[in-house]
């Protein structure tokens, strides 16, 4: 299959790298097919494109690399989209979306609060919005040095 980008021009890929979004990601209900493409070889960072939309892609990376010990709680979309609980190799990886500013990348931030956790045995994923949580959705990922 080839998909078109504004960023990478055409890209080949099997159907197999598609993930469906059954809700959407956040502002873009009706975009719920997208792919993870590595920013580059060895990167942290992946663009997080949407197969219909050649304009609309995240860079999304997994918060894990820059806060161990980020906890979400999982049970209620494991429940919604009828995901397995009880395997221990569920496929399961959480990324959180990265802005970055125009000219600025030293002032890069990670959103916390709206995770998006993909299932890679079903290729489905859901972007979670997380209440109550002491996390935010502008955590920076550079330290300024004052």
């Amino acid at each position: 299959m080839k998909i078109e980008t504004t960023r990478f021009g055409t890209v080949t890929l099997g159907e197999e790298k598609i993930l469906n979004m059954p809700f959407g990601m956040l502002g873009f209900p009706d975009k719920q097919r997208f792919v993870m493409l590595q920013h580059k070889e060895n990167s942290p960072f992946f663009w997080y494109q949407s197969v219909n939309d050649p304009a609309l892609a995240f860079v999304i990376i997994s918060p894990f690399l820059f806060m161990p010990d980020y906890e979400v709680d999982i049970e209620d979309i494991l429940t919604e989209m009828s995901w397995n609980k009880k395997s221990k190799n569920n496929g399961l990886e959480l990324y959180v979306v990265v802005n970055i500013p125009k000219g600025s990348p030293e002032k890069m931030t990670a959103n916390l609060i709206g995770p998006i956790l993909v299932n890679n045995k079903t290729r489905q994923a859901v972007q979670m919005v997380i209440s109550k949580s002491p996390y935010i959705h502008n955590f920076p990922l550079i330290i300024q040095n004052e």
